[in-house]
């Protein structure tokens, strides 16, 4: 069974390789493209300020954050959380660059080598709407994704809204086929093959009446087409192929 992890994060400001940190992971599980609430937040202390311009986005104080645990110390729960499924991320890039950075500094393998995919919905929703704003916002207006309580940028908030996004940008590449592995799927009954194979469906055929019927209304069409009528070509075309055969 497929598990998906929808994942945001928020950071002191915009540049991981100049020392900013993470101050706040949201994790959102799907399973079967279902929902679980199996979530995981996070609040970590950053062991510095945020920038200013950041700290408006998110509004997590130096303050707030001081007893929060460092992200060395958060770094199992959330590498067991995230384990082997495929991780979903909006402008993946930029979250990637600050994990792969908090784990360097926990002496950990980046989060490549954890988990066994990462999609990246910026470059999804920039192949579907070239040349369109994409920003998570934009998308959930344009997808009519409710993100009216967004006042503020929360790792949580927005990876539940990122969720919504990434199930409305997919949908309809769902496989219609029903097999033994959706069985016991999240919010799911257990679903059955139906074998049609032993079926034997009757064959109606045309009585004489309604073929000469069949034959008029031909015969209309030929004179209102100059002989263009396709079913009369049709038949003309397997009378010919079934004596070409003799």
């Amino acid at each position: 069974m497929h598990r998906q992890i929808v994942l945001d994060t928020e950071t002191t400001g915009l540049d991981a390789a100049q020392g900013d940190r993470i101050v706040e992971i949201g994790c959102v599980e799907l399973i079967g493209r279902r929902l679980t609430k199996n979530n995981l937040h996070l609040y970590l202390n950053p062991e510095r300020d945020s920038h200013p311009d950041a700290l408006r986005v998110h509004g997590l104080s130096s303050e707030f954050l001081s007893d929060k645990p460092k992200f060395a110390d958060a770094a199992a729960e959330f590498l067991k959380y995230i384990a082997g499924a495929e991780v979903i991320i909006h402008n993946a890039p930029f979250d990637v660059g600050f994990l792969d950075a908090e784990l360097g500094r926990a002496g950990l393998p980046p989060l490549a080598s954890h988990v066994d995919s990462i999609t990246d919905t910026l470059l999804m929703a920039r192949q579907l709407y070239p040349g369109k704003r994409n920003s998570l916002d934009a998308l959930c207006e344009r997808l009519g994704v409710d993100n009216s309580r967004r006042t503020l940028h929360g790792a949580l908030l927005d990876a539940e809204l990122l969720a919504d996004v990434y199930l409305a940008l997919t949908r309809g590449q769902e496989s219609l086929a029903i097999d033994d592995e959706q069985e016991g799927e999240v919010g799911s009954a257990p679903q059955r093959r139906v074998d049609f194979s032993g079926l034997k469906l009757p064959v109606l055929r045309a009585s004489a009446e309604e073929l000469a019927a069949h034959e008029a209304v031909l015969t209309v069409l030929d004179k209102a087409s100059s002989g263009a009528t396709l079913w009369r070509q049709a038949e003309q075309n397997v009378a010919a192929g079934q004596g070409a055969q003799l």
